[in-house]
C-alpha cells in the first residue's frame, strides 16, 4: 500500500474549481476547515505528494473522488485495483534542502551553471547560516547530474572524522576505490590518489558545512585545521585538466585558499549569497498557499515580514510554516496581531535611522527569537556562528557586537573606533573586520560614492543580545 500519492496534473483545474464551489475562499480556509497544515493543502493543489490519509480527507471535503484525481483525466479510466502513486524516487528525493518550495535565483543559477560547464572547477557558495547555500548547491547539482556522477560530503555529520586522511578515504570509497589500511596511514598519498582520480573521472563533488574544518589563525583569519585539504585543492586547481567539478558551501572563506587559488582565477569562483529579493519573497509566500494577490489585505503584512528579515530563506520558511499550521491555518492577520509588534519595532528603528538617528544601543530586536519555532530553527544556528566566531576571532566577535549599535549602513571607521576601547591597534582592527568579511557577517554598499558597512537584520538581532551580555 503506498504511503503517499498526488493529484494528476491534468486534474489541477478540477481541484481549483472544487475549492471555490465548496465555498473556500482560499487554501487557508480549506486547511482551517480540516484542521491540517496549509502546506499539506497547498501540496495537494500543486500536485505534490501528500499522505494517502490526507489525500482522501481533502478529496472528500471537496466532494471529489480520490481515485479519479490520481488518474489522468485525458486518458481512459484505469480499472486496476491498485491506486496509482507518484513517480519513482529521483535524485532530488535525496537532497537536504532543495525541494518544491524553491524559488528565485534563476539568473544566478544560469550564471553559475555556465561557469561549472566551462573552466570553473571549484565553486564556493558562502553566506550566513540559513541563506540557502545548500539548496542552491543541490539545484546546481540537479542540472549537472546527467554529465557527472554526484558524490556528497557533509561536515555537519558529527559521527565522522574531519581530518583530511579520513575525508580522502571516505571519498575514494564513495568513488568505488578500495583503500588499504596501509594507505590510511599516509594522508598525503591518499590526497594525491584522490586528486588524480577525480581529475580523470567526471564527478560532481558537493561538500557542505566547509566552515567546520576551518579555524581562526593568530589574526582571526579562517584557515584549514588540516593542511591536507589545502594541498589537495591546490592539486586540483593547478592541474592542466580536471574532469570533475566541486561545489562547496561554507559560512567562511579560507584566507589560505584564496591566496593559493588567486593564480588560477578561471578555475575557481566565490559566490556570496544574499537573501531573496522582494519578488522572490512573494513567490515563496505564494508557493506556500498564502494569498499574495495585489488586492489582498494580507500581502502588505507578508511584505513587511520579508523586508524585516532581509529575505532570509530559512526564517521566512519557518514563519510561513507557522502561519500555515495550527492555530492560524493561513490567517496572516491573526499571526501579525500576535507577533507583528516585533516587526514594527524593527521598522521604527530603521525609520529613525533614515531621519539621522543611526544608533540604537537600547534597541531590543527579537527577529531571531520571534517564536519558539524561529528560536529552534534559526536562532540556534546563528548562535553556533557567534560561538565559533568568539572562539576563533575574539576581536572580530567584539567588533560585531559593538557595531550592533548602528541601525543602518555607516562608514567602516565608525565600526573600527569601537575596538579602541578594547585596546586594539590599527592592524588588529583591520584584521577583525577582514575576519567578519571572510565569514559574510557584514554587508557592504555604496552610498554617495562612499563604501558603507552594516549587519543583516537577523545578525544584528543576535549581536544586540550578545552586546548586552558583554556589558554585564
Amino acid at each position: 500500500m503506498p504511503r503517499s500519492t498526488r493529484v494528476h496534473p491534468s486534474n489541477r483545474e478540477t481541484v481549483a474549481l472544487a475549492i471555490k464551489r465548496n465555498g473556500f475562499l482560499t487554501q487557508g480556509d480549506l486547511a482551517a476547515h480540516l484542521e491540517i497544515a496549509l502546506s499539506t493543502v497547498n501540496n495537494f493543489c500543486r500536485c505534490v505528494n501528500v499522505s494517502v490519509a490526507k489525500f482522501e480527507e481533502i478529496s472528500e471535503a471537496l466532494g471529489l473522488e480520490a481515485r479519479a484525481l490520481i488518474q489522468d483525466a485525458l486518458c481512459a479510466p484505469d480499472n486496476s485495483d491498485e491506486p496509482q502513486t507518484a513517480v519513482a524516487p529521483t535524485l532530488k528525493d535525496n537532497f537536504f534542502a532543495y525541494d518544491d518550495m524553491w524559488v528565485g535565483r534563476e539568473a544566478l543559477t544560469e550564471t553559475l551553471l555556465a561557469k561549472l560547464k566551462g573552466a570553473c572547477r571549484l565553486l564556493l557558495l558562502v553566506g550566513i547560516s540559513g541563506v540557502g547555500k545548500t539548496a542552491l548547491g543541490e539545484r546546481l547539482a540537479l542540472s549537472l547530474s546527467a554529465e557527472r556522477r554526484l558524490i556528497r560530503e557533509n561536515f555537519d555529520n558529527q559521527d565522522q572524522s574531519t581530518d583530511f586522511g579520513s575525508f580522502a578515504a571516505r571519498l575514494l570509497g564513495k568513488c568505488g576505490q578500495d583503500v588499504t589500511a596501509e594507505e590510511r596511514q599516509d594522508p598525503q598519498q591518499l590526497g594525491r590518489r584522490l586528486a588524480e582520480h577525480i581529475k580523470r573521472t567526471p564527478y560532481l563533488l558537493v561538500i557542505d558545512a566547509w566552515e567546520k574544518i576551518l579555524s581562526g589563525d593568530e589574526m582571526g583569519q579562517s584557515t584549514f585545521q588540516d593542511e591536507g585539504y589545502l594541498l589537495w585543492l591546490q592539486q586540483i586547481i593547478s592541474a592542466e585538466a580536471c574532469e570533475s567539478r566541486l561545489i562547496v558551501t561554507s559560512q567562511a572563506l579560507s584566507a589560505s585558499l584564496s591566496e593559493a587559488a588567486s593564480r588560477y582565477p578561471n578555475f575557481w569562483h566565490v559566490e556570496p549569497l544574499m537573501g531573496l529579493s522582494e519578488t522572490e519573497q512573494i513567490e515563496l509566500f505564494d508557493k506556500t498557499g498564502l494569498d499574495v494577490q495585489p488586492s489582498s489585505s494580507t500581502r502588505p503584512y507578508l511584505e513587511r515580514i520579508g523586508q524585516a528579515y532581509g529575505g532570509h530563506p530559512l526564517a521566512l520558511r519557518v514563519i510561513t510554516g507557522e502561519i500555515g499550521s495550527r492555530p492560524f491555518f493561513g490567517n496572516v492577520v491573526a499571526y501579525w496581531k500576535k507577533y507583528g509588534g516585533e516587526i514594527e519595532a524593527v521598522e521604527q528603528a530603521i525609520a529613525q535611522a533614515a531621519e539621522g538617528k543611526t544608533t540604537g544601543v537600547d534597541d531590543n530586536w527579537k527577529l531571531d527569537r520571534l517564536t519558539q519555532a524561529v528560536r529552534r530553527n534559526v536562532r540556534k544556528r546563528l548562535e553556533q556562528t557567534f560561538t565559533r566566531l568568539n572562539q576563533e576571532a575574539r576581536q572580530a566577535y567584539l567588533l560585531l557586537c559593538e557595531a550592533s549599535v548602528y541601525r543602518c549602513a555607516v562608514p567602516e571607521d565608525w565600526w573600527l573606533s569601537h575596538l579602541e576601547f578594547w585596546d586594539c591597534d590599527e592592524a588588529a582592527q583591520q584584521a577583525a573586520i577582514e575576519a567578519l568579511r571572510d565569514r559574510c557577517l557584514i554587508e557592504e554598499s555604496i552610498e554617495d560614492d562612499e563604501c558603507l558597512v552594516k549587519q543583516h537584520n537577523l545578525i544584528r538581532s543576535v549581536s544586540l543580545d550578545h552586546l548586552k551580555k558583554l556589558e554585564q
